[in-house]
Formats: structure tokens, C-alpha cells, sequence
């Protein structure tokens, strides 16, 4: 058994992942921004799991984390990225200061964490980065635009660092969940505090049903801390795992859209390149 470091651990998917990779035997440093969030899990597992305090916009954190798991567990054998934070606005009514944080938060603190892990993957050969992006990673709407936009880079990260390391031992793999039960749409929500009435109807009205439905989304997190267990013992993990009918039904959708959308206008695409 082998040791992971999972981010984000104080509740949904994240704690589902941590408890699971506990009860499957591995050592677990679990994490989040208040270290009391995550003690219980310290307790019950004893020596197997470290509680660290870990906002993922802090790099000092960041290495501090790090260097525990080496000097503790010999090492993060996985690391799952899953700390993050929703906004819901228009684009017009961004807030730029909280928009930048979201990206701090959803993007940079993951580049900042592999980062952080990839020197020690590299010097023994092996590793798997675990990155959780999100349905909106793949197909963005209204009022998720920025938070969308941070899993859009997520997924390029992701598609990009997988080429580079897999020469070197190291897998990756994004997560994909659909519409899960867990705080991302309640506590982890922010929401821009300068809404423009012109949008009410459109983007209004889907905050509002997000929000309604928070309790009541048919994901089941600890079915996706199942998936990522079962894609973390694999020799050959997928580049990406879809979990959820409704994130299989929307990328689907948004394929045979595209599909035909370049079918159509096909004839202007290569209309643009000097005679061969």
C-alpha cells in the first residue's frame, strides 16, 4: 500500500476519497484549511492518517504538506487534487478580485501541488496525479462561466502533463462527476454579490435552480471515491473517467454538436490555407 495525499478533505468528495483510500489499507495525508475539519479521520486511523492544515493558495503550506508525507509515509504515491470552490455569475458580473481567487484556488493550487510532488515521482519512476475537474470542465453554461473556465484549464493541464511524465513512470487522470450530493453548491458556493436584473431570467434563474437542488442531486460521492480507488490501482489508468449520467449525456451531446458544426462548415475551414 502506498501513500496519497488528498486535498480538500473536510467534507464531499474529497472526505469520501480519503476515508476510502484508508479503509483500503493506505497511509493518508488528509488535508484542509482547518486541520479540526479533518481530525476525526486522524483518530480513527491512527498512524495511517496525518491531519495537515493546507489552503492550496499558500505554497509555504503547500511544501510544508509535502515534506510531512515524505518524512512520514516515504512519499506521495498519489496525489488527488480536490480542493476547489464554485461561483456562480454572468461573466459581466464578475468580481475580479474573487474571480482571480478562484483560479488561485481551482488552477494555480494544483499546478502549485504537483509541483510540489512531481521531484520525488520523478526520482523513483512512479506516481499517479488524481486531478478532480468537473462536468463543467468539459461543457461550460450559464452561471458557471469562471468556474468552468478553471476546470477548461484543469483539463488542459491535465491532457498536457500526462504526455510529459508518462515516460518517467508517472500517470494522470481527470475526474469528470456530474451533479453530485455534496457542499459544492452550499458552503464551497460563492456567488458574485453585484447581480445585473438583465439577467435574471437566464442566468437568475439557473443559480437559483442550483441552489434549490443542492440537496438533492443524484451523485453519490463515495461512488466516486470508489472510481478513483479502482483508476488508482490500475497499470494503465484513463486520461479521463466521466462519472455520471448526466455528464455522459452532456459530453455526448456536445460531441455530435461539434461533430456536425465542422462538418458544416468544413468547406471555409481548409479554404484558409495557401495552395498545395
Amino acid at each position: 500500500m502506498g501513500c496519497w495525499l488528498v486535498t480538500g478533505c473536510s467534507t464531499g468528495i474529497g472526505r469520501e476519497i480519503a476515508r476510502a483510500a484508508l479503509e483500503s489499507g493506505n497511509n493518508v495525508v488528509v488535508t484542509a484549511r482547518r486541520i479540526e475539519s479533518v481530525q476525526d479521520l486522524a483518530d480513527e486511523f491512527g498512524d495511517r492518517a496525518l491531519a495537515i492544515a493546507l489552503d492550496v493558495t499558500d505554497k509555504d503550506l503547500i511544501a510544508d504538506a509535502v515534506a510531512a508525507a515524505d518524512a512520514t509515509f516515504g512519499g506521495v504515491d498519489v496525489l488527488v487534487n480536490n480542493a476547489g470552490n464554485g461561483y456562480l455569475s454572468a461573466v459581466e458580473e464578475g468580481e475580479d478580485a474573487k474571480v482571480r481567487l478562484l483560479f488561485d484556488t481551482n488552477y494555480f493550487g494544483v499546478v502549485d501541488t504537483i509541483k510540489a510532488v512531481l521531484p520525488s515521482m520523478r526520482e523513483r519512476g512512479a506516481g499517479h496525479i488524481i486531478n478532480i475537474s468537473s462536468m463543467t470542465g468539459l461543457v461550460a453554461n450559464p452561471p458557471n462561466a469562471y468556474y468552468s473556465s478553471t476546470k477548461f484549464a484543469l483539463e488542459a493541464l491535465t491532457e498536457a502533463l500526462a504526455q510529459e511524465v508518462k515516460p518517467l513512470g508517472i500517470r494522470v487522470t481527470a475526474i469528470e462527476p456530474g451533479a453530485f450530493r455534496t457542499d459544492w453548491a452550499k458552503r464551497s458556493m460563492w456567488e458574485s454579490s453585484t447581480p445585473i436584473g438583465d439577467y435574471d431570467d437566464s442566468v437568475g434563474t439557473r443559480k437559483s435552480l442550483i441552489k434549490d437542488f443542492a440537496d438533492h442531486l443524484p451523485g453519490d460521492p463515495r461512488k466516486v471515491a470508489e472510481a478513483v480507488l479502482m483508476v488508482a490501482g490500475l497499470d494503465e489508468p484513463p486520461l479521463r473517467l466521466l462519472l455520471g449520467r448526466d455528464v455522459l449525456k452532456a459530453v455526448r451531446d456536445k460531441i455530435a454538436a461539434l461533430s456536425a458544426s465542422i462538418d458544416q462548415w468544413e468547406a471555409v475551414t481548409k479554404d484558409v490555407n495557401f495552395p498545395s
